[in-house]
């Protein structure tokens, strides 16, 4: 059996609240689950202490046990230092398309004719 750390979530629409619970792979996000570990409230600030607990006990034996976290709980996990970090390899989703590269040079371009226009008259 697959065991994960993950996400349950609750709360109603557009209100998200996840539970970190310890569940089986094959389960539904929302399923069955075999013990929760913690608790997470996105809609809160990110320095609150509300936004994220976890009974870091029990997250350490079920590791033990070969559980694996999701990258998000692994997330929460490496913030607070059960785990070390991972390398995560982003790819070019940082990087700005061609039409937005376009854009910045004309955008610069007219900054540059705006800033010497005024000091020619």
């Amino acid at each position: 059996m697959a065991i994960k750390l993950r996400l349950a979530r609750g709360g109603s629409k557009k209100r998200p609240f996840y539970r970190i619970v310890v569940a089986d792979s094959r389960m539904p996000r929302d399923g069955r689950y075999i013990e929760r570990l913690g608790t997470y409230n996105p809609l809160l600030p990110k320095d609150s202490e509300e936004r994220v607990k976890i009974d870091m006990e029990r997250v350490q034996y079920w590791m033990s046990q070969g559980a694996q976290a999701t990258d998000r709980v692994s997330r929460f996990l490496e913030a607070a230092g059960v785990v070390e970090k991972k390398e995560r390899a982003n790819l070019k989703k940082g990087v700005p398309g061609e039409k937005a590269k376009s854009r910045a040079e004309e955008k610069a371009a007219k900054a540059a004719e705006a800033a010497e226009a005024p000091a020619e008259a």
